[in-house]
């Protein structure tokens, strides 16, 4: 199931504390930092496009420019070691309500993506390692999964 904020659900007003489902994204801290930014844009986009109102209304600036809506419940941006990846990952699979979007490896290293699809094709769930992972589910669902991580500093 992918999670999904109800209308009543986006109050754009409060503290992204008060939305009902809580997004993080784990990178592994050992990736370069521009293999680090892929990985978190590239799942981002992917989350934004899955979960139905995530993307709040834009608005204009003082000029006004018009700006795209941004995620307004937040995101939390996570660190932790390549094995600590592997285990989120499989804890956030064993909840039918947790979203989770991975940057497998794969994905970065194939500069074709029909050939990272042929790539993961062959790759046992167990053994996809990733760069970023991202999760959104239920808030306390999502904390007990990454409560001993820090923020990316």
């Amino acid at each position: 199931m992918i999670p999904s904020f109800a209308p009543t659900d986006i109050v754009t007003a409060e503290s992204t504390r008060s939305a009902p489902l809580k997004w993080v994204v784990i990178v592994d801290k050992t990736v370069a930092p521009g293999r680090m930014v892929n990985a978190v844009a590239c799942i981002s986009a992917a989350t934004g496009a899955a979960v139905e109102g995530l993307i709040a209304h834009g608005g204009p600036d003082a000029d006004g420019t018009q700006h795209p809506g941004l995620p307004w419940a937040g995101c939390s941006i996570l660190t932790a070691g390549a094995e600590q990846l592997v285990n989120v990952r499989r804890k956030a699979l064993e909840h039918d309500d947790i979203l989770v979007v991975d940057m497998p490896v794969a994905a970065q290293t194939n500069r074709v993506y029909d050939e990272y699809l042929a790539e993961l094709s062959t790759t046992r769930s167990a053994d996809v390692a990733a760069v970023a992972i991202s999760l959104i589910g239920p808030r306390a669902s999502v904390d007990a999964i990454v409560k001993r991580f820090s923020l990316l500093a």
